[in-house]
């Protein structure tokens, strides 16, 4: 007689189960994501200039009241007093008072990082703005910033004789950390190319002695050297005077064939522009 063997029991099931949930909450959380994205994510900062040169109004009185303001006052109120003390100075004194209006900013200015915030962009920066497709959640535009910038400008009366500025590239900060690591490999290639400069080689008229608070528009002719290329650029600008702070905000649009610059690759980048917005906001004190 044979004996029969025992059938073999079905395979678990219990495993591709699991697996198969765990795809599916992916699944969801990443559709959660991109809802998220597209409809309840906070927006990027808006572009620099869209309402005007903002000059934090505690940075700017903190700054007039430093030792050295306050010693330029003094310096003024005994300039005021050895007038008052005979008839021949207190006749020249209006002469005075007309050259000292007229040499109000006239100096090197530096820019200031004290001022203002980086948190929440009320501070000195420069970076980028890029249109991008992102997969699965549609169309953003990606806005880069660093703080830290260094530079000055010089004012003879009412010209801007010199200006020089750099910005540190490799402290570029978005929303997505995975974008910035990018940049240092790809596109703007920060680990070789760690700089971003700007130089003024034309000066700036600015057709009358700066009124306290007053905006005007300018334009910078200059070299910018960006991933190691330098070009001619001119560099449309908003400038104001507040106190003792010169706050400058403008934009210039960047090709990125240009200087170089490839568009970085990225499984979860679907496409980008071939070119962006340079932006910067600056202010600057006496140095």
């Amino acid at each position: 007689m044979t004996s029969r063997q025992p059938s073999s029991p079905p395979a678990p099931r219990r495993p591709l189960a699991i697996v198969g949930g765990l795809i599916v909450v992916a699944l969801l959380a990443a559709g959660a994501y991109g809802l998220w994205y597209v409809f309840l994510r906070p927006s990027g900062p808006a572009a620099v200039g869209d309402t005007g040169v903002n000059i934090p109004s505690a940075s700017a009185a903190a700054v007039g009241s430093s030792p050295a303001a306050s010693a330029a006052s003094a310096s003024e109120s005994a300039s005021s007093s050895a007038a008052a003390s005979s008839t021949s100075a207190s006749s020249a004194a209006p002469s005075a008072s007309t050259a000292a209006a007229g040499n109000g900013v006239t100096g090197t200015w530096k820019v200031d990082p004290s001022i203002g915030s980086f948190a929440d962009f009320t501070s000195s920066f420069v970076g980028y703005r890029v249109q991008e497709e992102l997969a699965t959640i549609g169309g953003n535009i990606a806005v880069g910033r660093t703080p830290n910038v260094n530079g000055s400008l010089t004012i003879d009366g009412t010209k801007v004789t010199a200006a020089s500025i750099e910005a540190d590239l490799t402290s570029l900060k978005s929303d997505d950390d995975r974008r910035d690591g990018q940049l240092r490999r790809q596109s703007l290639q920060t680990s070789e190319f760690p700089t971003a400069t700007f130089t003024l080689t034309s000066p700036i008229d600015l057709g009358s002695v700066p009124t306290d608070g007053k905006e005007v528009d300018v334009t910078a002719k200059g070299q910018l050297t960006l991933h190691g290329v330098t070009k001619d650029v001119q560099i449309p600008l908003k400038a104001k005077l507040s106190g003792n702070v010169i706050g400058v905000t403008g934009s210039l649009p960047i090709s990125f064939a240009d200087y170089g610059i490839q568009k970085p690759n990225s499984f979860v980048v679907v496409s980008i522009a071939d070119n962006g917005t340079m932006e910067l906001q600056l202010f600057f004190t006496r140095s």
